[in-house]
């Protein structure tokens, strides 16, 4: 999806009132939020071994087609043959191309760390459905209805998707991090430090050996 381009300086906080989503004042530019906002409280998302030798990095928007197909097919043989073997620490980290990816995020760390990736399944493998279900208040709905199955309360719920700090902070650590690697598209990766695009499960595991053999 090659449409990562300036969202900041666009985007603005979604908050909730009176039923409905709303856009309300524009965010400050990438830098100059960076500066404003400590980042150092979001948590990275991780699977696997902390002392494994390959470090991959995965970028990827919940709004993004391609990404689901990565962890529908490639994602789940890359976990079973690298990430659980002790091979790969795998690090999720979100792109926010829009509101709505932004509030899918909101829901999926709203689980916390234990339940992250499970609400991750749930994000994807239901995108097409929440993605078109209509008008922001019927997209926000169906994230709510992931989130009821993936075991949040109501309360809960709304506490996070009202949390405009949070959403502040979330956008802050995403531009940081699409800077720091120069994230064009989603989804990317960084394995060991280098920038690498999306492949299928060959092209990862071939890449994957070289770096356990060197």
């Amino acid at each position: 999806m090659n449409r990562l381009t300036s969202v900041l300086g666009a985007m603005a906080l979604a908050v909730l009132s009176g039923g409905a989503w709303l856009w309300s004042a524009a965010l400050p530019s990438g830098q100059v939020l960076a500066q404003e906002v400590d980042t150092s409280t979001i948590v990275e998302m991780t699977l696997g071994e902390e002392s494994a030798p390959i470090e991959m990095i995965e970028y990827a928007s919940y709004t993004c087609p391609h990404c689901r197909t990565f962890h529908e097919t490639v994602f789940k043989k890359l976990k079973a043959d690298y990430i659980d073997t002790g091979k790969v620490k795998f690090i999720y980290r979100e792109v926010y191309f829009d509101r709505f990816g932004l509030w899918a995020s909101m829901i999926a760390r709203c689980a916390g760390p234990d339940r992250f990736f499970g609400v991750n399944d749930l994000l994807y493998a239901g995108q097409p459905e929440w993605t078109r279900a209509g008008d922001p208040a019927a997209i926000v709905e169906e994230l709510r209805k992931i989130g009821r199955l993936a075991g949040l309360g109501n309360d809960e719920l709304e506490a996070c998707l009202q949390d405009g700090d949070k959403a502040r902070t979330l956008v802050a650590w995403y531009q940081e991090n699409v800077e720091e690697h120069e994230i064009e598209s989603t989804p990317s990766f960084v394995v060991n430090g280098k920038k690498v695009s999306n492949m299928n499960y060959e092209e990862f595991k071939a890449l994957l050996d070289e770096e356990l053999d060197s």
